[in-house]
């Protein structure tokens, strides 16, 4: 009998419970953030979710990925998300349409690059010049990480168009397995992708178009200006929680990250993601803060000029505001 008791007040507990977390979780404000791509270089934001950041300001986080910069950049406008990771070039390119409601740039969250060249063999002492006459996986034209590609191969002496063969056909979520099928002499990939091509004894990482290309605002947050007019408190406890994820990347180990993020990438071993991070922090890659600053929008828009892709420049004070971040970073400590 008090056996049964028992059983029965911790099933009232249990049902008490959940609906407490309920509850809880009714007074959030959702927010539908569109990530460019799931990659282990947006780990600050990862690591504020799993921190719990984003419920201490008050959001309930809805997160879905784009595959693609123009494909979120498409969900934003569409209002299918609140909120976008993405490249800067998709709101260039929407800010230059003269769009009324174009899409605003509110927080940075890397600044630089985050793939990598992944050669079939292993180089040991890889140069740019290895490149002429092969074939190089590349990117969708017009998206950020086709046009860094083009730059660096400038920098370095390659005509893309004449000095080896640069395919940029295929999807964005195939290029690693293409690879691994036996298509291309190179390819760049994002992590985790690149250290799985590394892991399965098909490629080996060469070279970091991060630290080749400098320091350029790569993937940023973005909201319609209508969206940010109305919802300025949403920003702001977003920016944050972005903020104070970012603060603990910047001060844990990549272990510790690994630790953390795991969970968003469970087909990945602590021990990988560890490598990863690591190789990641070992170039700077992720801002200390969300600011966005106007120097590294005009990198970006030297590098897309000489991609032939930039109409004209942006008014940086329209298309970047940078009163949310400026916020958080006088505010958290």
């Amino acid at each position: 009998m008090k056996k049964g008791l028992a059983l029965a007040a911790a099933g009232v507990f249990l049902i008490s419970g959940i609906f407490t977390g309920c509850a809880k979780k009714d007074k959030l404000t959702k927010v539908r953030l569109n990530e460019v791509v799931h990659s282990v270089f947006y780990a600050p934001q990862y690591a504020a979710m799993e921190l719990g950041y984003f419920e201490e300001e008050g959001l309930d986080i809805e997160l879905s990925v784009g595959q693609g910069a123009d494909k979120s950049m498409t969900a934003l406008i569409s209002d299918s998300a609140d909120i976008a990771l993405l490249g800067t070039e998709a709101g260039i390119y929407v800010y230059n349409e003269g769009r009324e409601d174009y899409c605003v740039a509110f927080a940075q969250l890397t600044q630089r690059a985050g793939n990598f060249l992944v050669s079939r063999t292993n180089e040991k002492d890889f140069k740019w010049e290895n490149l002429k006459g092969k074939e190089l996986i590349g990117g969708r034209n017009g998206g950020m990480p086709q046009m860094i590609l083009e730059y660096i191969l400038k920098n370095n002496g390659i005509d893309p168009e004449k000095d080896l063969t640069l395919t940029t056909n295929i999807a964005f979520t195939s290029t690693s397995g293409a690879f691994a099928g036996g298509i291309g002499d190179y390819t760049v990939e994002f992590e985790p992708s690149a250290t799985a091509l590394e892991e399965a004894g098909t490629g080996y990482v060469v070279a970091s178009l991060g630290t080749e290309s400098g320091f350029v605002p790569y993937t940023v947050y973005m909201a319609t200006k209508n969206y940010i007019a109305l919802n300025p408190d949403t920003i702001q406890k977003f920016t944050n929680a972005i903020y104070r994820g970012q603060i603990w990347v910047d001060t844990h180990s990549a272990e510790e990250i690994a630790e953390i993020i795991q969970p968003h990438f469970s087909e990945n071993s602590v021990e990988t993601l560890t490598k990863i991070i690591e190789r990641y922090k070992s170039q700077d890659t992720w801002k200390k803060n969300p600011i966005f600053e106007k120097e590294s929008l005009e990198h970006m828009e030297d590098i897309m000029e000489e991609a032939g892709e930039l109409e004209k420049r942006v008014d940086y004070d329209k298309f970047i505001s940078n009163v949310f971040a400026e916020e958080a970073v006088s505010n958290i400590k």
